[in-house]
């Protein structure tokens, strides 16, 4: 048995879990933030066994897309008299990491 995290774009996180709900794998989507950009991201958990982990794998592969988009960044601590003309940069966003756990014990209760 293992357990499946995988760190996805929100924008992602819904496609995802239909994808995976129609070919019957259950999953756990819970909201999550951070990296560099601290935007929401969704993380969804998935438990199956051994053999379906490249099906799950490739599945997150198929629905989970990196991006491009346009951020102005977060104007640094400044000493009073400074100033700071943020220029918008383009950084990629979205796609997927993915973590693959064993499980030592699943219990459905």
């Amino acid at each position: 048995m293992k357990l499946i995290v995988a760190v996805v774009h929100n924008e992602d996180a819904r496609g995802l879990i239909d994808v995976l709900l129609k070919h019957e794998h259950r999953a756990t989507w819970l909201h999550s933030s951070g990296g560099f950009l601290k935007q929401s991201n969704a993380t969804v958990l998935v438990g199956v066994e051994d053999e379906k982990v490249d099906d799950i794998v490739g599945i997150v592969r198929e629905n989970c897309h990196s991006r491009t988009q346009t951020v102005s960044p977060i104007p640094p601590i400044m000493e009073p008299g400074e100033f700071f003309l943020p220029y918008p940069l383009e950084v990629e966003v979205g796609g997927a990491v993915v973590f693959v756990l064993p499980v030592d014990r699943f219990e459905r209760i």
